[in-house]
């Protein structure tokens, strides 16, 4: 028998899982809804005539194909840059010590602390003037969505794997060095499996950021369709006199999938701690 405690924990698990979990539940509910019963006066938790017709029409969306290869290239642009300049970075500020040290991480708790929407309308301007210096990062070019989600993303990633960083002993870096192992190699063949749970777990929040990004993808993409992202694909279905929630719900289930589909092939890292390293 399991104790009362242990039992309402498990409970309150439960419910909070299911709460979570209930508006994704109605999202693909929706797309799958016929178009009476989604903007049915009485709304039911089910339904008894499941449709594709939502999901057929959001892929029907013009240039649809273009959109989610522009949100995939961003997103896996901003992961790779992330993970490999947050990491190298953290290394620096955990193994070095250097005057600034304690003032650069201070910063980087600060960054954190500002709104993302109090730095669009500076951000706009600022990508403008860049776009007349470098072309490739300025407005409605997708460069400008990989800087900006970069800034974003790194000072959270390298505060996170300073910790993992610091986890790793000194003492594994003297051995290898003794081992006539260069402080590169050390780095891409010792350290990096170590933090790798680490890595996991940025890459993900910095996938999700990128992708889901609506903001940004609208302030800066003004008039180049071709490289629109596939959140500002929805507002296609969005209309002055009745909107197209299936669509839109069809639309928003069809992105949720890559997020999913990365996790899964992540998730083993994720979950995973730290490996212990013993020298043979």
């Amino acid at each position: 028998m399991k104790r009362p405690s242990r039992l309402i924990a498990e409970l309150v698990t439960v419910v909070i899982a299911a709460v979570i979990a209930f508006p994704l539940y109605w999202m693909v509910l929706t797309a799958l809804k016929p178009a009476d019963e989604v903007i049915s006066a009485d709304p039911r938790p089910w339904t008894l005539a499941p449709t594709l017709d939502n999901f057929t029409r959001a892929l029907t969306v013009q240039s649809f194909g273009r959109y989610f290869v522009n949100s995939l290239v961003v997103a896996l642009v901003v992961v790779v840059l992330s993970l490999l300049m947050s990491f190298l970075a953290a290394t620096a500020l955990t193994r070095f010590r250097f005057r600034g040290r304690t003032t650069m991480l201070i910063m980087l708790l600060v960054v954190q602390m500002v709104p993302v929407e109090a730095l669009t309308v500076p951000l706009f301007f600022m990508m403008r003037s860049l776009g007349d210096t470098v072309p490739a990062f300025g407005l409605n070019h997708l460069g400008s969505l990989v800087l900006v989600h970069l800034a974003f993303s790194m000072p959270f990633a390298i505060w996170m794997l300073r910790g993992f960083v610091a986890a790793v002993p000194v003492e594994l870096e003297e051995a290898a060095t003794l081992d006539g192992a260069s402080r590169f190699r050390f780095l891409w063949q010792v350290l990096f499996p170590l933090v790798a749970p680490g890595l996991v777990a940025t890459s993900v929040l910095a996938f999700i950021h990128a992708w889901n990004d609506f903001l940004f993808a609208k302030t800066f993409i003004i008039s180049a369709a071709e490289n629109q992202t596939l959140p500002l694909a929805l507002q296609v279905f969005i209309k002055p006199d009745q909107n197209d929630w299936g669509a839109i719900m069809a639309g928003s289930t069809l992105m949720t999938i890559p997020v999913l589909v990365f996790f899964v092939l992540v998730q083993r890292r994720l979950v995973s701690g730290l490996a212990g390293a013993v020298k043979g």
